[in-house]
């Protein structure tokens, strides 16, 4: 709890809502400068009693006062009636896009979902505008394939593509003008973010290293060594404090942002780790293997605290859903599964897919899951009873990625035939 003297350094400016996962963000000013905080309500369902909760809130957040109690039961209300939406959508084919010479690598949205980025082995990246389809930009420049993608979300106004050439190139998502080109990894670089501030960009290649970048000036921050093989995942947690990397030397390393040192290795798995990822509240951490495991980790520690067996196959990709609650793994075995990420318990295992599934996400709301396969299909399961809803079909190739945009409304599906189809 803070003083009274620090409390009253700080001015409550507003309120502002967030849907996925549910929550509410504090501007407020400190001295001169304008911050934000968030309060993460993760647990919040149509059972929980407005009043209790706005007067926990009050209890645990400073800058909160009673005055302010009718305005946060308002915002209560309105975040349990977006999440108790009943999400019956049906998605339709819209367009195929005959976006590349060559097969895609991988898709993209920005936080809004009006634009989506997809990357090339013809050595490009394309904006695509989502309601027309219309592509907006082509960013070319890459000597070679380019593997890994993303928007600066939320802000959106930057893209990162990392390439086989070894290099990274930041670019504006406005214009397409190259702002920076990272330059420093010996070896392909295969996976990057952006930090949620936005000021670095973390690359991952199959030299063994994880660099960080500054995005402001375009130079090289740190070299993040500590892996005998290739980087193959990383993921930043919400916080942007802490970066972890999987690696085909079978581990996971968590690195701390700010000192730019190793925290822990963690190690148990027999195989290479194919993903990583943070919950959101940044207390665990997933990561699959071609063990045919997927392991659950406390981020403080590094102590594994569950490992999830039941495939027969090596896994491609977990993650969990946007509120930390659930886990899902994609296999080559043809199956995903989706786990409690509290109990440890299977509690679906999804079945139809003829051919490996290589990519697998909870929609936003975490009511529905995407899996893609080689077997040229994607699917969309009801998270709650494991039931195939949709067969999306229509590629002529194997689907390797796939993505939602923020509201959970739109879909993409990225193929090795070339084409991406948007489903609405």
């Amino acid at each position: 709890m803070q003083s009274a003297d620090s409390r009253c350094k700080m001015k409550l400016k507003r309120f502002c809502l967030r849907y996925y996962p549910p929550g509410i963000i504090i501007e407020y000013e400190k001295g001169e400068q304008l911050k934000t905080k968030s309060i993460d309500l993760l647990h919040l369902s149509a059972e929980t009693n407005p009043d209790e909760l706005v007067a926990e809130i009050i209890q645990t957040e400073p800058l909160i006062t009673e005055h302010w109690a009718d305005q946060i039961k308002d915002i209560v209300i309105r975040l349990q009636e977006k999440i108790t939406q009943q999400n019956h959508h049906k998605f339709c084919f819209v367009k195929a896009l005959n976006a590349h010479l060559l097969p895609l690598t991988n898709v993209a949205f920005n936080k809004p979902g009006s634009k989506f980025i997809t990357g090339s082995y013809d050595r490009t990246c394309k904006v695509w505008d989502t309601t027309s389809s219309m592509c907006l930009l082509t960013l070319e420049s890459h000597q070679s394939v380019v593997y890994a993608i993303s928007f600066n979300n939320p802000f959106g106004d930057k893209i990162a593509t990392g390439s086989f050439d070894k290099t990274c190139k930041l670019w504006c998502a406005e214009t397409g003008k190259c702002f920076h080109t990272f330059r420093g990894h010996t070896a392909e670089i295969v996976c990057l973010a952006f930090n949620p501030q936005s000021t670095l960009v973390a690359t991952g290649s199959m030299d063994s290293t994880a660099k960080l970048w500054d995005v402001e000036s375009g130079d090289e921050v740190a070299t993040l060594s500590g892996h005998q093989a290739e980087v193959l995942c990383l993921c930043f947690n919400t916080v942007g404090n802490q970066l972890i990397t999987g690696s085909f030397d079978y581990s996971v390393v968590i690195w701390d942002v700010p000192s730019r040192s190793l925290v822990h290795t963690l190690n148990g798995h027999h195989g290479e780790i194919s993903n990583v990822q943070f919950n959101w509240d940044c207390s665990l951490i997933v990561s699959a293997s071609m063990d045919k495991t997927c392991k659950l980790w406390d981020a403080a520690s590094g102590m594994c605290v569950a490992t999830l067996k039941g495939h027969t196959e090596e896994l491609m990709d977990a993650c969990f859903d946007l509120t930390g609650q659930l886990v899902a793994t994609a296999s080559a075995d043809c199956t995903a599964k989706v786990f409690n990420a509290t109990t440890y318990e299977q509690l679906f295992t999804l079945k139809g897919h003829e051919s490996e599934i290589s990519k697998v996400c909870f929609n936003p709301q975490s009511t529905r899951l995407l899996t893609a396969s080689s077997d040229r299909t994607a699917r969309l399961w009801d998270v709650k009873t494991g039931e195939c809803l949709q067969v999306l079909s229509g590629h002529t190739d194997e689907i390797f990625s796939c993505a939602f945009n923020y509201e959970g409304d739109i879909l993409i599906t990225g193929s090795k035939d070339n084409t991406c189809r948007v489903w609405y």
